[in-house]
């Protein structure tokens, strides 16, 4: 383990220029091996990588696109398509390095705050039917940016560009000349950023959907319907979404005339649409209609015993962060007394017994049955991400002394004995109900939900909390769970938008949410927690859940200060984390872990980047004639970690 987070941490810090250029080639028809109305048992199987005919891949996709949007998309699912539609000024390798995209060189000012690029010439745009529109330049980069810092389109990436001179000013309001907005296109094909200050992960910054180029005339035309289906965007990336049908059927097929083809071997991507994909991908997989599966692990074992040839992993990501929240705004059913638990979360001795009561590496197992505690955290950014240029953040003294703050039985009951006593006093009637969220459909999720429940439940007793499991909505799940305020604990995640520990202190943002209604702030953080400050109720009612925010919030506008002492930076955003977890807000869980899957991709052999969306990009992938096993992914790991430490 130790050795792979080192690999990672080498990925994370390593920047290479390697210039890349393809040659135009007329467009090719769409392939119709796995099209339209193809039952799932009619789809062909994919042609070998080396066998000369088209090779196609085909998988399930449980969760919708809610937008093709990328100017404003943040969820995941909704950014993988712009990923592979959509190229950025720079990109990654396999190894983390950043290499020239559609920039093909750039430099930076001496202070930091001028970044200029130099657009490769003769990239186009397309539609959806592969026809070409217009050339790709450097004004393409001026007008989305415009359409992302316009405060009416609603972007939810907008706060990744507020980096660029006067883009709050222009998004505010407070300036409305677009023109004084550090972005400009100084010719056809050069865009210079000015920065409001000098900014150390802006350049890691760039593989993110916001900094994606667009076609202005199409912004213009369109405004809010841009995006809203695939012949209402262009696409200049290595595929066009040629079919696009919701809750159906997405075919994405090659640009051909993409500068960089020769590198785009998969020719055609069909991905349908099944809510149940993870209960019926694997018996996809074994009668040869998909390409791809997870697999859980419920069904692990009997894969292993009888299918080991058809099972393989993922790759370990410390892209992903995984923590618990507890939420400080709660807005579910009164009969699960949200009241009652809106004065225990605000209780910090309560807030440590479950804390304390977790046993992480036990519920870990419901992802990870092999090894849980190789991917469990005790900081909420994950160890190996990133490093102030000696020593890796998640081991900087501040944290040293936390290993206490988790699971210990006997601190559990002592936190609890003295929550009870303050609590009772305060009218509150036991057991609290705490209302555990996951998605439906989600059997690991599911599983590890029963775990956490039985756990807490054990470790503190019944009189005292009383767990209850809602299984939220299969799609809209954060809309309508976490975002609602549906849920008094609930494991939530984040994914690096840039290599710093800044990206890490986004998801707890405290940014002013105010209700239409009331007036007051709903809360824009994962937890809710800056519903508290924004509500003077709740700040004469909860002083020192109040004061603890106003901590951490103030020590994180201290950090995102510092812009030049690296040291200094990364131990004031050390400092800030530390408060979350040293007064239990947060709780750190684990990163991304390597399951089970059936896949016919090498993963090592596609972009790589512990931040962005390139990890989402099929360009340098193929599809192999068989299903990768555990010897194979052993040996390609091992391939891909030499190539890296030449």
């Amino acid at each position: 383990m130790k050795k792979l987070l080192a690999v990672v941490l080498c990925l994370a810090m390593a920047l290479s220029l390697v210039a890349c250029s393809g040659t135009p080639k007329e467009s090719v028809q769409p392939t119709q091996s796995a099209g339209g109305d193809v039952a799932p048992g009619e789809v062909e199987t994919p042609a070998p990588a080396d066998s000369g005919e088209p090779m196609v891949y085909t998988d399930l996709y449980v969760s919708e696109v809610t937008t093709l949007n990328y100017l404003i998309a943040s969820q995941q699912w909704d950014q993988a398509a712009a990923a592979n539609v959509i190229d950025s000024l720079v990109e990654n390798d396999p190894y983390g390095n950043i290499i020239p995209g559609l920039a093909e060189t750039w430099e930076n000012s001496e202070d930091g705050l001028k970044w200029t690029f130099h657009l490769r010439q003769g990239v186009k745009w397309y539609d959806y039917q592969g026809n070409e529109v217009a050339e790709v330049t450097a004004q393409d980069f001026v007008d989305a940016l415009r359409y992302v810092m316009t405060a009416e389109n609603e972007s939810l990436t907008y706060s990744q560009t507020a980096c660029v001179k006067n883009a709050e000013a222009f998004y505010n309001k407070e300036i409305t000349d677009f023109n004084e907005v550090g972005v400009k296109a100084l010719d056809t094909y050069t865009v210079e950023y000015t920065l409001e200050q000098p900014t150390p992960y802006f350049l890691s910054g760039l593989t993110y959907t916001p900094w994606f180029p667009a076609y202005g005339p199409l912004l213009e035309e369109l405004k809010k319907d841009f995006g809203t289906s695939n012949d209402k965007l262009y696409y200049c990336g290595a595929y066009i979404l040629s079919e696009y049908e919701p809750q159906g059927h997405h075919r994405y097929i090659k640009n051909v005339n993409n500068w960089d083809a020769d590198k785009i071997y998969i020719d055609e991507i069909y991905r349908m649409y099944n809510a149940e994909a993870g209960t019926l991908g694997p018996n996809m997989v074994l009668r040869g209609e998909i390409d791809y599966s997870d697999i859980s692990t419920d069904i692990v074992d009997d894969w292993k015993a009888n299918n080991p040839e058809y099972l393989s992993k993922k790759r370990l990501d410390s892209m992903w962060s995984y923590f618990y929240c507890f939420n400080f705004n709660p807005t579910y059913d009164a009969a699960y007394k949200p009241e009652d638990w809106l004065k225990a979360v605000n209780n910090e001795n309560f807030r440590h017994s479950i804390m304390s009561a977790f046993d992480r590496a036990y519920s870990i197992r419901a992802h990870e049955p092999d090894d849980p505690e190789s991917i469990m955290q005790s900081t909420i950014t994950p160890a190996a991400f990133c490093s102030d240029g000696t020593t890796d953040f998640a081991a900087l003294p501040v944290f040293q002394d936390n290993s206490d703050l988790f699971f210990n039985k006997d601190k559990a009951l002592e936190y609890k004995t003295a929550a009870m006593e303050e609590l009772s006093a305060q009218g509150v009637t036991f057991p609290i109900q705490v209302v555990i969220t996951y998605k439906s459909g989600d059997s690991d999720w599911e599983n590890e939900c029963i775990l956490v429940k039985q756990h807490l439940e054990g470790v503190l007793g019944t009189d005292y909390i009383n767990c209850e499991l809602w299984a939220g909505p299969s799609e809209n799940f954060l809309s309508e769970t976490r975002r609602a305020g549906k849920y008094s604990f609930m494991r939530c995640n984040w994914g690096a938008d840039y290599i710093d520990p800044q990206t890490w202190t986004d998801p707890f943002d405290g940014k002013d949410n105010l209700d239409p209604d009331t007036g007051i702030c709903i809360g824009n953080s994962y937890n809710r927690m800056d519903a508290i400050l924004y509500d003077e109720a709740k700040i004469a009612a909860y002083p020192e859940t109040a004061a603890t925010l106003k901590a951490y919030y103030d020590k994180v506008n201290e950090a995102k200060a510092e812009v030049l002492d690296m040291a200094k930076r990364y131990q004031l955003f050390a400092e800030a984390e530390d408060i979350l977890i040293e007064h239990a807000l947060v709780i750190p869980y684990y990163i991304s872990p390597s399951t089970y899957v059936a896949t016919k991709i090498n993963v090592f052999e596609g972009q790589y980047s512990p931040s962005g969306v390139s990890t989402n990009r099929f360009k340098g992938q193929k599809v192999e004639d068989h299903f990768i096993t555990m010897d194979e992914f052993t040996q390609n790991f091992e391939a891909w970690q030499a190539a890296m430490n030449k």
